[in-house]
């Protein structure tokens, strides 16, 4: 039988697509984890739209409740598992062994193993779709709803259960591999609090996810149990305990806010020093602050539960906490603020974007002091204020910090800068279309509008602050679709930016745009914070380039 070769592009086309499914390069898997981080981002952000136009007005019939709930669910699960939470992950598995001078992540296998279950955990969830089964039940899933089969026969919460340990050993996988790169392989001369602060927020966070996932892996396992091997430890007739569940999930969900937020205050660590041209202001109170809000961040879980009844002893201790945890955090800002103060200031698409995620972080934060007071939470835990105080916190604190990386780090990705003009609009669209979502749910929530609800009567006064958000959130949708034609535009015209575009300080820059294989010809040795401004490292020339 006679054989024939494959065409040379065809040929080629296979082998590049092989390579990538089979690297174990972590500057690849970096990319391969934001590419399907940003997939998921544009499905959770189309959900987000069908979610605002059936509530854009009372009575509206958009979709049918069932495929709400179906909606409502999918856009939370995405968008913290299969979004916000990994795509810090690839953002450092790309930068973080540049920044601390090495060669690859300690377990490069390992890493890959990272990013396959997390595509596998994304896959399953979505695959639900495909049998007729997705899950309906909210992001938190609270049983017995979610527990007993009589309320939920189908596989809905097991497609959502099986996608989340996925996804989790993903997370615990990549946390190991942070800590033992940034432990064992360092640049000579670099020492631990001498990494750039991106690399001690991924170091506290992956400390958070070692600490929290488990946790998160018990109280899916058990509910697991519960529906399909006889067991009861959520279902109040067989002698369980809804409560149980509540307080095993917030265990790990409430970290996950801080593994959600730290990496993006180390990005903001970065960015507004290379955009002030001055150090950053405070190093070590910011890195200590990072250790406080990880360690306050397991104790303040209950806060999410004082509808439940528990003593006043309990609910004065977690409101306490909840007030407390704002500290630390205050002092990132008050050194931020430092940072700028006196600087000079360039307004590029990273900095516009790292203030903004300081200032709608700022603002969440204000809504979270007020919703730690108990008597506050209890008018409006209910409420669309909790949502506008989430979306403040997560989409202000880590979305915004998303586009600054991004804007900040893909000329090292690529070799090519994105656009200024075209990121000034993308900016200035997101944060108008985010405030206009969702600052009038503050209003709507302390009039009384209920949170997870398919429409609303007529005549309650909710339309107008609900029609505001409908219209911000498609301002938000135009701001990525922005995004997305200056990185085509961008990628079209392959202007290059150079080794170092941005004049910064930290290791990443010193080697080319994109980095070769092996990262370094020589480990450079460095000594102090900012390496490229108080001296070159050796190995590295005053170009950037060996």
């Amino acid at each position: 039988m006679a054989t024939h070769a494959l065409p040379a592009a065809e040929k080629s086309l296979w082998t590049d697509f092989v390579e990538w499914v089979t690297t174990v390069d972590h500057k690849r898997i970096g990319i391969l984890y934001i590419g399907l981080n940003f997939f998921f981002f544009i499905l959770a952000g189309v959900m987000a739209l069908i979610i605002r136009a059936q509530l854009a007005w009372s009575n509206l019939k958009v979709v049918d409740p069932d495929r709400y709930n179906e909606i409502f669910t999918m856009h939370g699960t995405t968008m913290i598992f299969l979004v916000i939470v990994p795509i810090w992950a690839g953002f450092a598995n790309y930068m973080l062994p540049l920044m601390i001078g090495a060669r690859d992540m300690a377990f490069p296998r390992l890493n890959a193993l990272s990013f396959w279950f997390l595509f596998f955990g994304g896959l399953v969830m979505y695959s639900s779709y495909f049998f007729g089964e997705v899950p309906n039940a909210g992001w938190t899933s609270y049983p017995p709803l979610t527990a007993d089969r009589t309320y939920a026969p189908g596989g809905n919460i097991d497609f959502w259960i099986l996608g989340l340990h996925l996804v989790g050993l993903s997370s615990i996988f990549g946390a190991i591999n942070f800590l033992v790169t940034t432990f064992n392989m360092r640049a000579p001369g670099m020492k631990l609090l001498e990494v750039p602060m991106f690399v001690w927020s991924m170091v506290i966070t992956s400390i958070m996810v070692l600490f929290a996932t488990p946790m998160l892996a018990t109280a899916i396992s058990l509910l697991l149990a519960d529906r399909h091997f006889g067991t009861n430890f959520f279902i109040p007739a067989g002698g369980g305990d809804p409560l149980l569940w509540q307080n095993l999930f917030w265990f790990y969900s409430h970290p996950a806010v801080y593994i959600m937020i730290l990496p993006s205050m180390g990005l903001v660590s970065e960015v507004l020093p290379v955009f002030s041209r001055k150090p950053l202001f405070g190093y070590n109170f910011i890195a200590m602050s990072s250790v406080f809000i990880a360690l306050l961040g397991f104790s303040v879980w209950a806060h999410h539960m004082f509808q439940v009844g528990s003593s006043l002893g309990v609910n004065t201790f977690f409101s306490l906490m909840t007030m407390i945890i704002g500290v630390p955090t205050g002092v990132k800002i008050f050194n931020w603020t430092a940072t700028l103060w006196g600087g000079a200031l360039r307004l590029e698409p990273p900095m516009l974007f790292a203030i903004g995620m300081v200032t709608m972080f700022i603002i969440g934060g204000l809504s979270g002091v007020m919703l730690g007071s108990v008597p506050v939470n209890w008018n409006l835990h209910q409420t669309y204020f909790v949502v506008a105080h989430l979306h403040y916190v997560l989409f202000g604190g880590s979305v915004f910090g998303i586009f600054s990386g991004l804007y900040y780090w893909l000329p090292k990705m690529t070799g090519f800068k994105l656009g200024r003009t075209l990121g000034n609009w993308n900016f200035w669209l997101m944060l108008i279309g985010f405030n206009l979502t969702f600052f009038p749910q503050h209003i709507a929530g302390i009039e009384g509008m209920p949170r997870r609800i398919y429409t609303y009567a007529a005549g309650q006064g909710w339309e107008l602050v609900n029609l505001l958000s409908t219209i911000g959130a498609f301002t938000i949708a135009l701001s990525v679709l922005v995004f997305i034609i200056n990185f085509f535009v961008s990628a079209s015209k392959n202007e290059r930016a150079g080794d170092n575009p941005w004049e910064a300080a930290t290791l990443e820059w010193a080697t080319s745009s994109p980095p070769p294989d092996y990262n370094f010809a020589h480990i450079p040795t460095v000594h102090g914070h900012n390496p490229l401004w108080e001296k070159h490292p050796e190995g590295v020339g005053a170009n950037g380039k060996h």
